[in-house]
């Protein structure tokens, strides 16, 4: 048999990703089968196991991938001028534009973290990712003077975090929660909180930090 192409194996692997996705949201981590991943995905159990030898490593795919799109959006944000605008922007892609069945495998992939080592081992690491990440976005958005956080950047992205948290899961399990009208609330909640300031005092705070480290 011929080796496939490196851009064919990255695809059906993101095709088998895709397919998990859907079947663990669809049926649960332990009604779904392997077999029922193969069916979604149009590819042979022989072809599925060369790249993910169990239902633990699909889920260690999923989340790993999910990482790497969030790792360049938070790029993204860190440099953006307008903080709250990007965040904003970024918790509108995950709870209005993503489809239905992501939210629910978010829901799906907690709570099985909490019965099944291997899968909490990875929903730890990327949780953990996430919360250090903003930590970060936060930290430095204080020390250009685009905020003025009157908490801690850990506790704030904690914070952050039980909101994204509690968004997936009204939106996974209640079929008539309507994300759009409580957004704008939710964001004014987060504003009071990151308390974004003015270009001029932004501006005032930068200078001031520079002239502080130059003594």
């Amino acid at each position: 048999m011929p080796k496939l192409k490196p851009e064919t194996q990255q695809a059906r692997r993101e095709r088998i990703l895709d397919a998990a996705e859907i079947c663990f949201a669809r049926s649960g981590f332990h009604r779904c089968t392997m077999q029922d991943i193969c069916k979604e995905a149009g590819v042979s159990p022989g072809a599925l196991y060369v790249y993910f030898a169990s239902k633990e490593e699909l889920i260690a795919g999923i989340v790993e991938r999910d990482r790497a799109k969030l790792a360049a959006e938070l790029a993204e944000l860190s440099n953006a001028p307008d903080l709250l605008t990007a965040l904003a922007k970024l918790g509108e892609h995950y709870t209005m534009e993503e489809p239905h069945h992501k939210g629910v495998l978010h829901v799906e992939i907690g709570s099985e973290a909490t019965r099944n080592p291997a899968v909490r081992a990875t929903f730890r690491a990327v949780d953990d990712y996430c919360r250090q990440s903003f930590e970060q976005v936060f930290a430095r958005a204080e020390h250009e003077g685009k905020i003025k956080l009157e908490d801690d950047p850990r506790l704030v992205s904690e914070a952050l975090s039980v909101i994204g948290d509690g968004l997936f899961w009204r939106r996974a399990v209640d079929p008539d929660f309507n994300v759009h009208k409580v957004m704008p609330i939710l964001m004014r909640m987060v504003s009071a909180v990151l308390n974004p300031v003015t270009a001029d005092a932004g501006a005032s705070t930068v200078a001031k930090s520079k002239t502080e480290a130059a003594q």
